[in-house]
């Protein structure tokens, strides 16, 4: 007995039109006009799971409900560390040409590479003599990019990343948490085991969401004239701001901004900035609520 190997290829008869499908919405008209309700959406997905299962079950050879549940993911809304930590090594992914852009700003404005922290002082400086050439150059830059990763395209379809989907370093309890039934069905040992790991990662997002709502109450803080004497001296910074820039061109503001943004770590120290000194000081809301509630 052999094997057969069957290789389908999706080709388009006409490539305008596989162009134009790009304009077009993935969606129905109707589901825009009078778009559903999440609850809605819920409902409709579980009847069309529903109905594949029926359908599948009298095949042959038949399917489980199981099986066509986990091929359409039904479970995907359900709590699972590995597939926690593969989002966040995605976001990691997408947010690593910002980090690395970071990094290489703040080697030019630290003068690593002299040559070209000066090479970026002339651009910089045609760029602000010459306005009109700020939109070409960043779309000429984009299309660059785009001809240089030409030669590295994806030569072969895609295929399952156990790496992407942290599949092939899952711990075995994450694997079991992931197939566990809702409501559970393992000991409440291990329930417990989990819901400390969870209280623990769930206790960081918290600090994280805690630190960023701080940071905006303190730029609401700015003109609610919570801290009277900081919302004096913002007010009173930004009417000198206006008039100051309204007396001044654009270009000049945006030269001197630029260079002082650029200037030589010999002019610098290592001590934090006038403006984040006020903003740290500006209050929160912090202070209003208990954080351990005592009975």
């Amino acid at each position: 007995m052999g094997e057969i190997h069957l290789a389908v290829r999706f080709t388009c008869s006409s490539l305008l039109n596989m162009m134009h499908m790009y304009s077009q919405p993935l969606l129905p008209k109707m589901h825009y006009i009078y778009p559903l309700t999440v609850s809605q959406l819920d409902n409709l997905r579980h009847q069309a799971t529903h109905i594949v299962s029926m359908r599948l079950s009298r095949a042959e050879p038949p399917l489980r409900k199981e099986i066509v549940e986990y091929m359409l993911d039904v479970g995907s809304h359900m709590w699972s560390m590995r597939r926690s930590k593969a989002n966040v090594f995605r976001i990691m992914g997408v947010l690593g040409g910002l980090i690395a852009i970071g990094k290489w700003f703040d080697q030019i404005c630290n003068w690593k590479n002299p040559i070209t922290t000066v090479l970026i002082h002339i651009l910089f400086l045609i760029l602000v003599l010459y306005p009109e050439l700020i939109l070409p150059t960043i779309f000429l830059y984009l299309f660059l990019i785009g001809v240089w990763y030409y030669r590295w395209r994806p030569r072969h379809p895609p295929h399952m990343d156990t790496r992407l989907s942290c599949a092939d370093n899952a711990h075995p309890d994450e694997l079991d948490e992931e197939f566990d039934t809702f409501p559970t069905s393992r000991p409440p040992d291990i329930v417990r085991m989990r819901y400390d790991r969870l209280r623990s990662i769930a206790g960081r997002i918290q600090t994280v969401v805690g630190d960023l709502a701080t940071q905006g109450e303190r730029l609401q803080s700015l003109l609610s004239w919570r801290d009277p004497r900081a919302t004096a001296l913002f007010v009173f910074f930004c009417l000198i701001a206006a008039i100051a820039l309204y007396v001044t061109p654009f270009q000049v503001v945006a030269l001197v901004t630029g260079f002082y943004v650029l200037r030589h770590p010999r002019f610098r120290h290592k001590l934090p900035s006038t403006p984040l000194n006020f903003f740290r000081r500006l209050p929160a809301r912090t202070d209003l609520y208990n954080n351990n509630i005592l009975v």
